[in-house]
């Protein structure tokens, strides 16, 4: 065969195979085109299926969230005692160096005490029905500098002649009002009552605890916690999170330090105490710490001490 003929029929093959292809590309686009509306309304039905599933899930978690609930307060020295922190003044955040708190105490006389994110401050409060007013304010006058400035919440506090009480989840809110009933300041109070007293070490990081003398006493008024690890003696301070519901925190922890053979525990213990970032109930009678990854890394059981 000569290279013309070759040629020839290479051309030949070539053309009448383009042929074939041209029509199996032509068949192909014609079925497309004919499903195309069945996919086109199928996927509309499948968007319109997620969007109605979408707004179901939304007003689920919308009707699932706790609202702010007014208390009626009919005992203030039980139900308003002790500390409260700072955290909103006229609708705006309170940023401080140090916690701004106020502490009502009934028992010393309606005397008030705290402080103002910078300076340690006392003073004294009247107190008649839903009308509250706060006087003969002292500062510790130590020079700070803060994002909300010490003298607007002084300011604030003497413009205070109102208050209500609200709940919500674990925490209760003191609304202070002025004279004619606008919120100036919202006090925030956590509702650790439950960490009160004392407690057996059951758990460290998921592993059992067999030491009937390791044991804590929590006092979340005062704001302290002792322990026995079995060896030392331990003292430390807890503070308190306003941001953040149920937020506990273990600092300033310190052992007497004994010479022991087995301190592995007393060891994990203070490791973990220092790692507690909240707390949550278990049951009646334990309650759990937890770590900022939300990991509980202490059970504790309630005991009764004689």
């Amino acid at each position: 065969m000569s290279c013309r003929q070759f040629t020839v029929t290479l051309k030949f093959v070539l053309e009448k195979d383009f042929n074939k292809m041209r029509k199996y590309i032509v068949i192909t686009l014609l079925l497309a085109m004919l499903m195309a509306p069945a996919t086109m309304d199928a996927r509309k039905k499948k968007d319109k299926k997620m969007a109605k599933r979408e707004v179901t899930v939304e007003n689920v978690t919308a009707n699932v969230e706790q609202p702010l609930r007014e208390v009626a307060v009919t005992d203030p020295a039980k139900q308003l005692y002790g500390e409260w922190d700072i955290v909103s003044m006229r609708k705006k955040k309170v940023y401080t160096l140090e916690r701004a708190y106020l502490y009502l105490d009934f028992a010393g006389g309606n005397k008030v005490y705290g402080n103002n994110g910078c300076n340690t401050i006392n003073g004294r409060f009247q107190l008649s029905g839903n009308n509250l007013k706060f006087e003969d304010f002292v500062s510790s006058g130590e020079a700070c500098r803060n994002v909300t400035s010490e003298k607007t919440i002084m300011h604030t506090l003497a413009d205070v002649r109102r208050y209500t009480l609200e709940t919500q989840y674990n925490a209760q809110y003191l609304n202070l009002m002025n004279s004619k009933g606008a919120v100036i300041m919202v006090l925030k109070r956590h509702n650790l009552d439950a960490m009160n007293g004392a407690w057996l070490i059951k758990e460290i990081d998921s592993e059992n605890v067999n030491d009937l003398n390791m044991r804590v006493v929590i006092d979340a008024v005062e704001q302290t916690i002792h322990g026995d690890t079995g060896c030392n003696i331990i003292n430390g301070i807890i503070t308190l999170d306003p941001t953040k519901d149920m937020a506990i925190q273990f600092e300033d922890l310190h052992s007497t330090e004994n010479d022991c053979e087995e301190i592995d525990y007393e060891t994990d213990l203070l490791l973990a105490l220092e790692r507690t970032e909240s707390c949550k109930r278990i049951n009646q009678n334990e309650m759990a710490l937890l770590d900022n990854k939300g990991t509980i890394v202490i059970v504790l059981q309630r005991i009764n001490l004689r």
